[in-house]
């Protein structure tokens, strides 16, 4: 592989860095259920980066829960997934914690959206601009 190709993204969505305290719900490698308080450090529609104390298992299926404040559940917001099914496809270990990355079992967005913005961002480069003396003529 040349040394240009290695720079190339592969990945289908972009990150974002953010840093959301999250819950791990999975069962060990004995079958024993468990909850562990974890960190999601980035995420994109189809995973997440999480650190977490426990080692998870490659493959292993779990779900991560996002906690959210009892006002979102009374009030009329938009509905936000809360809780994602989710496989663990990486783990690496980073001084007492371990990097699971997830690849959660549906993207949050659907490849319509992201086709949809990138459709939208190409038809914007035809819009007239003008310069701040220029004055439009009325339609």
């Amino acid at each position: 592989m040349s040394r240009s190709g290695a720079n190339v993204e592969r990945r289908k969505w972009p990150r974002l860095p953010l840093a959301i305290p999250v819950f791990v719900k999975s069962r060990d490698d004995k079958g024993k259920e468990f909850l562990e308080f974890a960190t999601a450090l980035n995420i994109s529609a189809a995973g997440a980066l999480v650190a977490v104390r426990r080692i998870l298992p490659l493959s292993s299926q779990l779900l991560l829960e996002i906690p959210s404040a009892p006002l979102a559940a009374t009030a009329k917001l938009p509905k936000a997934a809360r809780s994602l099914r989710a496989k663990c496809v990486r783990v690496t270990n980073a001084e007492g914690y371990y990097l699971a990355g997830l690849k959660f079992s549906r993207p949050l967005l659907p490849d319509s959206k992201i086709k949809q913005t990138r459709q939208r961002k190409g038809a914007s480069v035809d819009v007239k601009t003008f310069s701040p003396g220029e004055v439009a003529a009325p339609v």
